[in-house]
């Protein structure tokens, strides 16, 4: 088989099943779109450590203890914004919850200005209710706002508010793994496709 249909195939094995509302797209069809700007990608930051640490993964000092990204986080996010770099996508901003490991992950990505984003950082049982779903409604209202022309938005948060937003189907959310949207103009939105963090990679290798 040609390198270039394996290639192929590994970005095809690296995309999650679709929710079952979302049309599934043909191929790679999808990245011709979002070359073209307009979408929301949905991103949970890169891979952590297992225990927290009062030192982050960007050796500032006075950061609360907390899990920080890994080495192999930091390599993750920084291969995923190459990999967006040689796939053309255009990105106008990245929005990340304030906490490091997301604003990490948002700065290695190396697409665009950060803004952090207090309604982003992660949610929880330490969190009430209230607040959670407070935060729950405000991802979706981001997520459902149509990004500037011809530019994508990238919105790193957490695992928790990623449920809390999208519903159980993204239980099983990978660090590191996007969720690509399409906003509707009128607060509504559509998924595209969920992809893990090495698939961006695999993805390089489809024609442009």
């Amino acid at each position: 088989m040609p390198r270039t249909q394996l290639l192929l195939l590994s970005a095809l094995l690296a995309v999650l099943p679709f929710a079952a509302r979302a049309q599934a797209p043909t191929g790679t069809a999808w990245l011709d779109d979002v070359r073209r700007g307009g979408y929301v990608i949905v991103l949970r930051h890169g891979a952590t450590t297992s225990e927290p640490s009062k030192v982050d993964s960007m050796s500032r000092p006075n950061v609360p203890a907390d899990r920080q990204l890994s080495e192999r986080g930091r390599a993750q996010a920084k291969a995923i914004g190459q990999s967006k770099r040689k796939l053309n996508i255009p990105v106008g901003l990245v929005m990340a919850s304030t906490v490091q490991r997301a604003l990490d992950t948002a700065t290695l990505l190396e697409l665009g200005e950060v803004r952090p984003i207090a309604d982003l950082a992660e949610s929880g049982p330490a969190i009430p209710p209230e607040e959670s779903k407070r935060r729950a409604e405000a991802f979706r209202k981001l997520i459902g706002t149509q990004p500037p022309a011809d530019k994508n938005v990238v919105i790193v948060s957490h695992k928790p508010n990623i449920i809390d937003a999208l519903g159980e189907g993204w239980s099983d959310v990978h660090e590191g793994e996007a969720s690509i949207f399409q906003p509707a103009g009128n607060g509504s939105y559509r998924l595209i496709t969920r992809i893990q963090a090495d698939g961006w990679n695999a993805l390089t290798g489809a024609p442009q």
